[in-house]
Formats: C-alpha cells, sequence, structure tokens
C-alpha cells in the first residue's frame, strides 16, 4: 500500500508574524560558523540588511518586519540563508562570489523601499566569508558596513573592503 503525501505549500503572503519564526542572532552566529568552514571552497557572503524608518517610533511595527521577511525568503535560492541578527535587521547569508551578493543587497533594498509602506527603507551591509575569520568577526565587518549604508541613507549598499 502506498500513501501519496499532499505537499504542503506555505503561503508566506498569509502568514502574520513570520519574521518572529526566523533564527535569532545565537542562530546566525551559528550558521556563520557551518559557514565559514567551507569558505575556502565555496565562495559566500553575508548581507546584513537594515530597516530604516522616517518616523522615529520604536520598535518597528509587525507588518513591517513581516513584509520585509517575505521579501527576503522570495528573493532567496535553496542554498541561502535568512535570520534576524537584531530587532530591525535582516542576516542573509548567500552563496556566490561577492558581484552576486552586491546585486542582491541592491535588489533586496529597492525591493523594501517598493514594498508601498511609506517611509520605510534599508541599507545593507556585506561582508565576504574568508577562511580564518571567526563568525563574530564577519558579523562585525557586516554590521560596520550596515551602519554606514544607514547613515549614507535608504537604498545604500556598502561592502566590507579592508581591515579596520
Amino acid at each position: 500500500m502506498t500513501i501519496a503525501h499532499d505537499p504542503v505549500v506555505l503561503d508566506l503572503a498569509a502568514l502574520d508574524g513570520c519574521a518572529t519564526l526566523l533564527p535569532g542572532p545565537t542562530g546566525v552566529l551559528a550558521e556563520l560558523d557551518a559557514r565559514l568552514s567551507t569558505a575556502g571552497r565555496r565562495p559566500a557572503a553575508l548581507l546584513e540588511l537594515g530597516l530604516l524608518r522616517r518616523d522615529d517610533t520604536w520598535p518597528t511595527p509587525a507588518p513591517a518586519l513581516d513584509a520585509t521577511t517575505r521579501l527576503v525568503a522570495a528573493s532567496l535560492r535553496g542554498d541561502d540563508w535568512i535570520g534576524r541578527s537584531g530587532p530591525a535587521e535582516f542576516a542573509v547569508l548567500l552563496a556566490g562570489d561577492p558581484a552576486d551578493a552586491d546585486a542582491v543587497a541592491v535588489r533586496l533594498a529597492a525591493g523594501v523601499a517598493a514594498l508601498g509602506r511609506p517611509g520605510l527603507g534599508a541599507g545593507v551591509g556585506i561582508a565576504v566569508l574568508e577562511e580564518g575569520l571567526t563568525a563574530r568577526e564577519v558579523l562585525r565587518r557586516a554590521t560596520l558596513c550596515l551602519t554606514t549604508a544607514r547613515a549614507a541613507g535608504a537604498g545604500s549598499v556598502i561592502r566590507y573592503r579592508g581591515v579596520r
């Protein structure tokens, strides 16, 4: 007797609170550790997407986080990974060279602006995974670049390019 299973179709648009389902900072560091072990054989980068808002209310509303989660999740390939590195920050691990990471970062920042949420934008910091780096150092580099991108304004993408 054969039992057929119906495939589960996940409709991200219907999920409220989907941002809360993502792994947090501890999960981000664990996934970075795992990916760093293959950094010499398989190029990859960490994108840290940070939301920017023109209003100064805190925290970022859940619907904005959920919409961003759906946007990022729909933009990733099968071997990419998403987590939350902060209250309004998303960590995205991408396989591929730095040029791929730059292109994805620009696309994600533009996508956040196009979500139709007044005053919502994003900046992105990028750190390439390199042999010999720790997960915390990669995250520090991406966060440094995100801070610079946020200061430059919505739509900005900064990639780490040297020792600081």
